[in-house]
């Protein structure tokens, strides 16, 4: 699939850091591919962090913004698992 503007949306922050959660069906692989946030280059910014939740498999991730160049090539970092087990 491609980005869905539909399913960015900011939490918070200020200051040069702003957090974001995104949905989507699109696997953490997918998502942290140079270029999948192309579309949203004029929102996020350099060190941004943006929470992944897959509904397809239901995974989260976090990643963050490393590069935007000017022609708004939007570039993740690879992405870090939340473990979503329960042992109890």
């Amino acid at each position: 699939m491609a980005y869905a503007a539909a399913g960015l949306h900011l939490i918070g922050g200020g200051s040069g850091c702003r957090m974001w959660a995104y949905r989507t069906a699109d696997a953490i692989a997918t998502v942290n591919s140079a270029g999948y946030f192309n579309n949203a280059h004029n929102m996020l910014s350099i060190r941004d962090i943006i929470c992944v939740q897959d509904t397809n498999v239901p995974t989260t991730s976090w990643v963050n913004v490393l590069t935007i160049t000017a022609a708004g090539v939007v570039d993740v970092s690879d992405g870090t698992v939340v473990v979503e087990t329960d042992g109890d």
